[in-house]
């Protein structure tokens, strides 16, 4: 039977190296990332978003510190992602973006989108109501 590895909360699992590995930015790897580049780590999920262009080597750093705060050494995490070559750019920038986004998504919100519930039921929602409109009054021109 195999074993699917699974998400650490607030981070990711990707396949790096040969290997199934966890990431996760914790605090201390997002205030590392903005002072080693001078730039915040919103204005970075802003470029990830599509709101600007995220330069590679800032992706490529936000996954090395996820491989750290996953429980990497430093110069492990470095020596994995300096291994990959440049045609997985695209891939590592899509990593970047989910390992930011999970790092900013609560657990039970996952939980939920996971689950399908959203605390709600279609027994006890509120049922849609349409806004009477007011009949037009002609205009005394007409």
């Amino acid at each position: 039977m195999p074993i699917t590895a699974e998400a650490p909360a607030g981070g990711i699992i990707e396949q790096l190296g040969g290997e199934s590995r966890p990431l996760i930015l914790r605090n201390g790897e997002i205030e590392r990332f903005e002072r080693q580049h001078g730039l915040g780590i919103f204005a970075m999920l802003d470029q990830l978003l599509g709101k600007g262009d995220p330069q590679a080597r800032h992706c490529r750093d936000l996954v090395a510190l996820g491989l750290v705060g996953g429980g990497l050494l430093d110069k492990t995490a470095d020596k994995i992602i300096d291994d990959l070559p440049p045609s997985e750019n695209h891939r590592i920038r899509a990593m970047a973006q989910d390992l930011v986004l999970a790092a900013f998504i609560p657990a039970d919100l996952k939980k939920k989108a996971v689950d399908g519930s959203d605390g709600s039921s279609s027994k006890t929602a509120p049922k849609a109501t349409t806004r009477k409109r007011k009949p037009k009054t002609q205009s005394p021109q007409d």
